[in-house]
């Protein structure tokens, strides 16, 4: 039996689908070609998908004769409609996925694989590609990405005495240490103590230590030195007091931040915007700076990356939309409009990004950040993650011991 012939089994099979796949690829005789008339349907999700029709009808004016029919979704559904509509034959032509879905969907064997004669992996960050990756095969084109740096409070640090961003461990964690005992701050940082999304903050650590969540089998790394290391790093701020081990309902890390109860924290670039919407005060008060590197500086590629479906009539068609959203000059576009970062490297040369300092740190880090390997069951994987960081923040839980722990929870779900 062929691979997909058992994913198809595989997936007819699950119970939790309580419905049976149909049509797992679409006849190629019946495909459209790219500039006859047809409806291209498209599912975008969160901001996104009120934003994309705008830029769709920009596509028109090339190809007159497709029109996109966008559907919003939030990302609260995304995952649930698209499992849905997989089961019930039902899946768009193109549509927006999330990193961390990729593997799921691959294994579904609902994607159709990219042309990458078409699409060149040189144009894109290396983890924004190798998250579609799988066993060689490319299925989907890195549309925008995200990733991890470390924000801090730059008048507090003068205070306690820093002349210039951590860029080590070493200083990261003597800086935390000072904003307490010269600035007079309540923590030296904020990171999650578990909960859901926990792992987002840790996996910084894990890479910046060497290590990686799965090696190139795909099998469990998670007991090795590297990540061991990493965990015990973690943890420290939790038992040394510089962390705390429990926020508030309602509360935010740009509360905390403001306040400067929390003089650090680690997040995305959704917060520069945040952060001088809401706490303008702060004005020059702050930076973002790439993440302080213990064998180097890594963090990890978030976004989202545009997919064809392989039941779908009109791959020509969506090949020339998503060719359309990844260019350089859209890619551009879309940041000013949306405010996500590009995938497409060369769109970080258009003055529109270029020539903004707060940008800076996200390029630096993108062009060594890991990407999240590909997993089937990665919501179980993660889930783990955020297991483990609760027990050691919350419950004192030894990090060699949570490391071994660890491990056997993830080999199942990677076998």
């Amino acid at each position: 039996m062929s691979g997909s012939a058992r994913t198809f089994a595989i997936v007819c099979a699950l119970p939790a689908l309580a419905l049976v796949l149909t049509a797992c690829g679409s006849d190629s005789s019946d495909e459209v070609a790219a500039d006859d008339e047809q409806t291209l349907t498209v599912w975008a999700m969160g901001e996104e998908g009120q934003r994309l029709q705008e830029v769709a009808d920009e596509f028109n004016e090339e190809f007159p004769n497709v029109t996109i029919d966008v559907t919003p979704v939030g990302w609260d559904q995304a995952h649930q409609k698209l499992v849905a509509a997989a089961a019930g034959g039902e899946l768009p032509d193109v549509a927006q996925m999330g990193s961390t879905m990729m593997g799921e969907f691959i294994e579904l064997d609902v994607l159709e694989p990219i042309d990458t004669s078409t699409f060149s992996q040189d144009d894109f960050f290396p983890a924004a590609w190798e998250n579609n990756v799988v066993d060689d095969e490319v299925y989907a084109v890195p549309w925008y990405v995200d990733t991890r740096v470390l924000y801090y409070r730059t008048d507090l640090a003068d205070e306690a005495g820093a002349t210039h961003p951590p860029a080590t461990w070493d200083e990261l964690k003597e800086l935390a240490v000072a904003y307490q005992e010269q600035a007079g701050t309540q923590y030296g940082i904020s990171l999650p103590a578990g909960g859901e999304g926990a792992w987002q903050s840790l996996l910084p650590f894990l890479y910046s230590a060497g290590g990686s969540l799965v090696d190139d089998d795909g099998n469990a790394t998670l007991d090795t030195p590297e990540a061991t290391k990493a965990l015990e790093e973690y943890a420290s701020y939790f038992d040394e007091g510089l962390s705390n081990t429990s926020v508030q309902p309602g509360q935010t890390v740009e509360q905390d931040f403001g306040s400067g109860d929390a003089p650090m924290f680690i997040s995305g670039p959704w917060m520069v915007n945040n952060i001088s919407e809401a706490l303008p005060e702060l004005d020059g008060k702050w930076a973002a700076v790439p993440l302080p590197a213990d064998e180097a500086s890594v963090s990890w590629v978030g976004g989202a990356s545009l997919v064809t479906f392989t039941d779908s009539q009109h791959k020509a068609a969506a090949q020339e939309f998503i060719s359309f959203l990844t260019s350089p000059e859209k890619q551009a576009d879309w940041y000013e409009v949306s405010r996500s970062l590009p995938a497409n490297m060369a769109a970080w040369d258009d003055p529109r990004l270029a020539e903004d300092p707060q940008l800076n740190a996200f390029e630096e880090q993108l062009s060594t950040a890991g990407d999240v390997p590909a997993m089937s069951q990665w919501n179980e994987f993660a889930h783990e993650l955020d297991v483990a960081i609760e027990q050691m923040a919350n419950g004192g839980a030894d990090p060699t011991t949570t490391a071994s722990e660890l491990q056997a929870a993830a080999e199942p779900l990677t076998e």
